[in-house]
């Protein structure tokens, strides 16, 4: 059984992700977005892999490997992402969500399922 605060933590990142991710594929500031980070040929993939982690974060509250695997696939991904903020030379703050959820999605893949 998932301890309540874990199931708070699960439901915030799939929530995030589940938004994010369904944004890549509609919202025109995404896909400016995505030309900024020079992913723009990426933009679909990475915003249905996003929409399916956060399915399996969901479906890991009954199966755990299922929460484990969406969260460490989406803290693999964060990391990527600190790299690309980094390669074109965002600020801090611009990187600091990417590194809050890298951070929440390998605790929620090592501790809370």
């Amino acid at each position: 059984m998932v301890a309540p605060l874990n199931s708070v933590l699960i439901l915030f990142s799939a929530i995030s992700f589940l938004g994010y991710g369904a944004a890549c594929f509609v919202a025109s500031y995404m896909k400016r977005e995505f030309e900024r980070y020079r992913l723009a040929s990426q933009r679909t993939l990475v915003g249905g892999l996003q929409v399916c982690a956060a399915i399996g974060l969901l479906a890991g509250l009954s199966q755990p490997w299922m929460g484990r695997a969406a969260a460490a696939g989406l803290a693999l991904m964060m990391l990527v992402a600190v790299g690309v903020r980094i390669k074109i030379k965002d600020t801090l703050l611009q990187t600091v969500p990417a590194l809050i959820y890298l951070a929440l999605n390998a605790y929620l893949s090592l501790a809370a399922f």
